[in-house]
């Protein structure tokens, strides 16, 4: 890379802030509300979004700074509405280290949300099952992650207007959603797991050995996605709720080659359950976390 090059992308990390807050206020000038909850949903559960009232559908590509979603199953573009009356904004598709973005990038949107004044966000995720216990369709609450991608979203220069550099991330998901999730898991006869998720890079699915190392070092699931939105979420002071989709078992748990296909098919059928499950909880986060402006 050349001297500038180099200065060049430090200018354009240097400027971060101010491109979030372009794209904050471009969201707000295209619709009336002010989200309390933000939901990242994750391959096959998109539909979600379908269910808001009254929304308003933003292509990702009108949103001033925002990377593309090039991901099968991703539709690409925020909806802001309500559910169960609480004012939500939604992405359906997220982006990927994988598809060539950095974490900065795969992050830029959460960090979008906080200028927009979101204090609690619910991320969603299509992830293989690690563990034994699991079957294919489970939904799992997020104890916990591992994060071996290979990237943070909180490298390079510092910038503390979006928060400090040196986070704790002792609880990334927040203890009290967990709780209210699997107490809402139970009122609704759903037997809802908790479990470790481990962040690969992708987009290739691990091999069995691979597998058979997540599970000896604790993980119970296994995806492409959510952590550097997690970690980008805790920088800000975010409460974050992750639920997992088990939308196929890893590669040696079944003896049969892993699709992406069977990966969207069964996030469509346990959409049911998604939605009643989040029509429990988004009520009483939203409860927690009123709508306020960042500005």
């Amino acid at each position: 890379m050349t001297v500038k090059a180099t200065l060049k992308s430090s200018e354009s990390k240097m400027d971060l802030f101010n491109q979030l807050e372009e794209a904050a206020q471009f969201i707000r000038s295209r619709t009336a509300v002010r989200p309390a909850v933000a939901l990242v949903l994750g391959s096959g559960l998109g539909g979600f979004a379908d269910e808001l009232i009254e929304p308003v559908k933003v292509p990702y590509e009108e949103i001033p700074h925002f990377a593309r979603s090039t991901a099968i199953g991703h539709e690409g573009r925020l909806v802001v509405g309500k559910f169960a009356g609480c004012p939500v904004v939604a992405m359906q598709g997220r982006f990927h280290l994988y598809e060539g973005y950095s974490a900065e990038q795969v992050a830029f949107p959460t960090r979008v949300f906080a200028r927009l004044g979101v204090r609690a966000a619910i991320l969603t995720n299509a992830a293989g099952g690690i563990n034994l216990e699991y079957g294919q369709s489970a939904l799992v609450v997020i104890r916990d992650h591992i994060n071996l991608q290979g990237q943070n979203p909180l490298t390079g220069p510092e910038d503390l207007r979006l928060g400090p550099r040196f986070i704790d991330m002792s609880e990334a998901y927040y203890k009290p959603y967990r709780q209210l999730a699997l107490d809402a898991g139970r009122r609704l006869g759903m037997e809802l797991k908790e479990g470790i998720y481990a962040g690969l890079l992708g987009p290739s699915y691990e091999t069995p050995a691979e597998i058979r190392f997540l599970r000896a070092i604790g993980a119970d699931l296994v995806g492409m996605s959510t952590i550097p939105e997690v970690i980008a979420a805790r920088q800000l002071g975010m409460k974050v709720l992750g639920i997992s989709c088990v939308t196929n078992m890893a590669a040696g748990v079944l003896d049969k080659p892993l699709n992406h296909e069977e990966v969207l098919e069964t996030g469509r059928r346990v959409a049911g359950q998604f939605k009643a499950l989040l029509r429990e909880v988004i009520p009483e986060i939203a409860a927690d976390n009123p709508a306020t402006d960042a500005r």
